[in-house]
């Protein structure tokens, strides 16, 4: 990666393949509780584009932001990272 982009990038698990073209990431991050102190999980869902359909339920992938592609989906496919087994 030659040139530096502005665009976010996210590493998530693929949650479902079932739509043509479309997958769901699932991202996790922890936060820290203002009152106990201690560290939660929590998680956001992204639809991302998924042009070859290659991506199957289980893959870590990257997903970068992009145009809208349709009401929901505003991310594509970077890379995946590693294979369900």
């Amino acid at each position: 990666m030659a040139e530096q982009s502005n665009k976010r990038t996210i590493r998530g698990v693929v949650v479902s393949d079932k739509m043509d073209k479309t997958i769901v990431v699932k991202a996790q991050r922890l936060v820290k509780h203002s009152v106990f102190h201690k560290y939660v999980r929590r998680h956001v869902k992204f639809k991302a584009h998924d042009e070859q359909n290659l991506c199957k339920e289980g893959d870590i992938v990257r997903i970068i932001e992009c145009r809208p592609i349709s009401k929901d989906k505003r991310w594509r496919i970077l890379e995946i990272v590693e294979k369900a087994k």
